[in-house]
């Protein structure tokens, strides 16, 4: 075992799992998450250039099919005009017009490009989150936020690479991101499932909804 504690969990129960080049990723015992070393996350600089990089944009069909793998199961358990925040937008905020586009009220926020704090003052409905999850450094802290704004009965979907082979960890593209630093199993998701009282569904691949069955967190 290591030093620290699993940033989703608290565990100390953590270990090397992989090398890839000079990046080391750890496991955890527990919850099995999978995370980068905390010493090797790029620099806050450094991460919003590499995300300016991106080119996704709402008039770009490719991306609009891409991100529907996530809109399209979530629709169909949306009451009619429930209000939403697409949570992680990044620089070229899309989802959130899809869902516009289809009667929803959308509020967005990015830590670099839509750092709007009111957005964090309210409760949801529902909460997209896509593409954003693997960039988590405080897993714990962020889905509790998460639980918090989402009010009860509402949905958070998730859209992010799940590991489903350890052996195949090393030649997976998604951990050479240098930006992507936290990585979910499926029974990782399952865990945090059951931290907050949420129940997870699994209708796409790399896609995740959680229902939100109750307001409070239950132990570990």
């Amino acid at each position: 075992m290591t030093g620290g504690t699993c940033p989703l969990c608290d565990s100390r129960r953590i270990g090397p799992f992989s090398e890839i080049g000079s990046r080391s990723f750890l496991r955890c015992g527990r919850c099995r998450l999978t995370f980068l070393r905390a010493d090797q996350h790029l620099d806050p600089a450094a991460e919003r250039a590499r995300y300016e990089l991106h080119r996704n944009r709402p008039d770009d069909p490719d991306y609009r099919n891409f991100l529907d793998r996530l809109a399209g199961p979530l629709l169909q358990r949306l009451p009619p005009a429930a209000e939403g925040l697409d949570y992680g937008s990044g620089p070229g905020p899309t989802l959130s017009v899809m869902l516009r586009e289809r009667g929803f009220p959308m509020r967005i926020y990015d830590p670099f490009f839509a750092p709007d704090e009111s957005a964090l003052e309210r409760t949801y409905d529902f909460i997209t989150c896509t593409e954003t999850a693997e960039h988590f450094r405080n897993p714990g802290g962020e889905f509790h936020r998460l639980d918090r704004l989402l009010r009860p009965g509402g949905w958070l979907g998730i859209m992010t690479g799940l590991i489903e082979s350890d052996e195949g960890f090393s030649d997976w593209h998604y951990p050479r991101d240098p930006t992507h630093v936290c990585f979910l199993k499926r029974e990782t998701a399952d865990w945090i499932a059951r931290r907050h009282s949420w129940e997870a569904a699994y209708p796409a691949k790399d896609v995740v909804l959680f229902k939100k069955i109750r307001g409070e967190i239950t132990g570990r």
